[in-house]
């Protein structure tokens, strides 16, 4: 499918300053790679897809999950719990054609719903827990003569990029999960002895807007 319009080329590299593809061999025989024509997985890319996003004809896409999504919501014995972040709620009403900043909080929980999901959380919830846990990690350093500054984001993909590009800053980064990590910990720890549900029997679903998320949940 690929046309080779670069796009994806243009935005790893002067965007997100990350170079993990470009566009290698000449003529017919050009194409989009890695380096050496390595695998994404073993080279310097964050996994923000913004290549993804910028391909005009569908030749990068994002692997799904909708297949053991679907697996899971049709199996009985499993509980099938959402979370949804902050961003999702307004991207979706974009996407249906509302105006831009419009909340569709309710009609995402209705439809979750309606599509079978047990349980539907709000990612807000674990955002807060997420602070609290970094403003008590941060007392702990200065209180305990720890390394600072802390620093700390949300994205795993600005984690990534300091994991390949900054690995001697590795020390200052705050040691807490992401805001859907820890929702996820607590559905399956304090939350499911509350409902008196087996965690195994649990099944997470994260609604998140960047693909980093993925694998963010398999490491």
């Amino acid at each position: 499918k690929c046309i080779l319009c670069g796009r994806c080329v243009r935005i790893c590299h002067e965007v997100q300053s990350v170079g993990a593809i470009d566009i290698a061999n000449r003529g017919f025989n050009s194409t989009v790679m890695p380096e050496f024509d390595h695998s994404l997985n073993t080279v310097a890319c964050v996994y923000c897809g913004q290549c993804i996003v910028n391909c005009p004809v569908g030749a990068l896409r994002e692997k799904s999950n909708e297949k053991v999504t679907w697996s899971a919501i049709n199996n009985p014995d499993k509980v099938v719990v959402v979370q949804i972040a902050p961003a999702v709620r307004v991207a979706l009403g974009e996407e249906f054609g509302m105006d831009p900043g419009s909340i569709v909080t309710g009609k995402a929980v209705a439809a979750l719903r309606r599509m079978g999901a047990d349980y539907v959380f709000d990612t807000n919830f674990s955002a807060d827990l997420t602070i609290m846990e970094e403003a008590n990690e941060l007392l702990h350093r200065i209180n305990e003569g720890g390394i600072l500054p802390m620093l700390t984001s949300c994205s795993p993909g600005w984690i990534k990029y300091i994991e390949h590009n900054y690995p001697e800053l590795l020390d200052h980064l705050s040691t807490c999960k992401s805001p859907h990590q820890m929702h996820g910990a607590i559905i399956k720890s304090f939350w499911a002895e509350k409902m008196n549900i087996y965690p195994k029997n649990l099944f997470v679903v994260s609604v998140m807007p960047c693909t980093a998320k993925k694998f963010e949940a398999q490491r």
